[in-house]
């Protein structure tokens, strides 16, 4: 499934108090539109991300892109956003809809809160559903009141939710639902579910999380940077080391680095054969205590058989960010006498980083030669070894 997140950062957040905007104020030194960013960048599952933003707020806009921790290249270009918060995110699904993707989530900018779990069953959700919104159990009793203020009901508790964001649908129902209630001239729609009720969709509610909270009041803030203070402290640094080898065969390629390098040789794999990229993989699940390669990727499943090697690396990457952590840099060394590392280094670096959801000064890669001694001296095979520095929360023993 392509799943495309829509980030809606047009609205003025007066509640929150004087100032800018309230998706651009600072938290623990990053604006909060740059946290939610890089929560829905660094899934695996999001493959582009549009951000609709008010047409005063670009130079904003652009600051907080500047922060991120890795390439932007899956953000497209910013749209503006409309009269209300509905023609916003109309905006912003015309705005994809060239891509056509399968789903979408529409996500409040001042959740900067959003985890990956959530992110995954919204996803299923959508699929299963087509349109569904995260709940959260409601825990104060809730009393329906009249012009006097009489308590006119008092609904069963036990069946209310209080929805949150991303909500999520299948793109093409989504973008119909829009451009139906814009023809009907509705634009007062504040929530994607109830446009979607309102449109004959059925909407399902699934788990939401309780620390999913939306920005809205200042003492939000200050509860916010309490939190995010706690979590920078407990952070622990942790190395890892992977190491890989292939024996060349007969080929025309070999696959270094995610890139694809003509060579007179190939090489004999059950993937594709990238050591750069296996190396790396090992490296982050051994940072993590968390096996090798072989027991994530079994040679024995025949799924593997010639499988591209940057789904690896990904699946590592995402298990460090289920886990809380952050990767903070990937160092690997090429061993070899040939193909040559250096016509192709930045393009692997740049691919890498892809794949990681780094910058590309968190990537590095060298190469040596064996100096002719042992196999890679003798030209049989290729090898790789590699290094990760990631950091995790700290858990009391």
């Amino acid at each position: 499934m392509t799943v495309a997140a829509l980030i809606v950062a047009a609205g003025r957040g007066s509640r929150a108090g004087e100032g800018i905007p309230k998706q651009y104020r600072q938290l623990q030194g990053k604006p909060v539109l740059a946290r939610t960013l890089w929560a829905l960048l660094s899934h695996s599952g999001i493959s582009r991300t549009v951000v609709v933003i008010h047409p005063d707020d670009r130079d904003f806009y652009e600051e907080a892109i500047r922060t991120l921790p890795s390439p932007s290249w899956s953000i497209l270009p910013c749209v503006h956003g409309g009269e209300t918060r509905q023609d916003s995110v109309r905006n912003g699904l015309e705005a994809l809809a060239t891509l056509n993707p399968e789903i979408v989530l529409v996500h409040d900018a001042a959740r900067p809160f959003v985890g990956p779990d959530l992110i995954d069953r919204a996803v299923e959700a959508a699929e299963r559903w087509s349109a569904a919104v995260p709940g959260t159990p409601v825990t104060d009793t809730i009393k329906v009141i009249g012009d006097q203020s009489e308590v006119l009901s008092t609904p069963d508790r036990s069946r209310l939710r209080a929805v949150q964001t991303p909500q999520a649908f299948r793109f093409p129902q989504l973008l119909d639902a829009h451009r139906k209630a814009a023809a009907s001239d509705l634009h007062s729609f504040t929530d994607d579910g109830a446009l979607a009720e309102w449109a004959g969709l059925p909407v399902h509610v699934f788990e939401g999380e309780s620390d999913n909270i939306k920005l809205t009041h200042p003492v939000d803030f200050q509860e916010a940077e309490r939190r995010l203070k706690g979590e920078e402290m407990t952070c622990v640094t942790r190395l890892g080391t992977g190491f890989d080898v292939h024996a060349f065969s007969e080929g025309d390629h070999v696959w270094l680095g995610g890139i694809k390098v003509p060579h007179d040789r190939g090489v004999i794999a059950h993937s594709d054969g990238d050591v750069i990229l296996h190396a790396l993989t090992d490296a982050l699940l051994g940072a993590l205590a968390d096996g090798d390669i072989g027991t994530h990727f079994p040679p024995s499943d025949q799924q593997w058989r010639g499988a591209s090697s940057d789904r690896f690396l990904a699946h590592a990457v995402e298990l460090v960010r289920k886990r809380g952590g952050i990767v903070d840099h990937l160092d690997s060394t090429l061993l070899c006498e040939m193909p040559r590392l250096g016509p192709h280094r930045e393009a692997m670096r740049q691919r890498i980083a892809e794949i990681a959801g780094l910058r590309l000064d968190q990537v590095s890669l060298k190469a040596t030669t064996t100096e002719k001694l042992g196999f890679t001296g003798r030209r049989e095979g290729i090898a790789a070894q590699a290094a990760a520095t990631i950091r995790l929360p700290e858990v009391s023993a």
